[in-house]
Order: structure tokens, then sequence, then C-alpha cells
């Protein structure tokens, strides 16, 4: 089963508790679909706009084992709120700069 860290956007926390990403994670459906099993453990907030704390936090979490950085849909979709992370371009790409290509980028959860 491989780890995976969750990156999500500050400004939908008080919308969003998080359920449906661990949920598709745990089914292996959605954006987890051709990932395979995964298992959750690590949840943080890209720590508000433009997103500049996300990259630091994909690194603690890859020093800390993860095996995938996943995107939640709230950045990369703009579910709940109908409207895209206007970083994201900006924030998948520094991260995969700080990570290095080994890790797995995911783009959404659901």
């Amino acid at each position: 089963m491989k780890k995976v860290g969750i990156i999500r956007c500050q400004q939908t926390e008080d919308l969003c508790p998080g359920t449906t990403d661990f949920k598709v994670a745990a089914e292996e459906k959605l954006g987890f679909e051709a990932f395979g099993a995964a298992q959750v453990v690590g949840f943080v907030s890209c720590g508000g706009c433009p997103g500049k704390r996300a990259v630091a936090r994909a690194k603690v979490m890859v020093d800390r084992g993860v095996d995938a950085i996943v995107f939640a849909s709230c950045i990369s979709r703009g579910n709940p709120i109908g409207m895209a992370c206007p970083h994201f371009k900006q924030i998948k790409e520094a991260v995969i700069r700080k990570v290095g290509e080994g890790v797995t980028i995911l783009d959404y959860t659901h």
C-alpha cells in the first residue's frame, strides 16, 4: 500500500472536512483509480494564497515517507467552491522541483 500526503486549499477548510478525499483514497476510486491502494498519512493545507507553504509541507511529508503528493480537488478543480486555485500550476511545478522526480504527483482526489 502506498503512503500519500494530500495538500488542500486553506480557503476551503471551513467548508470541507476532507472526508471524500479519504474515502476515494481508501476505495481506490477517482483520482486514486490508477494509483492503487493508498493510505493517507498526511493532510495539510497549502498555507493560504499564493500557496508557498505547500512546497515545504510537501517536502516534510516526503521526508517522513510518503510515496506520493496528491493535490486535493479543491486546489486543482475548485471543489466545492467552483473556483480552482489560480496558483495551482506554479505550486505543482515548485513541489516537483523540491521533492524530485521520484515522487508520484496526483492532480486531484475526486
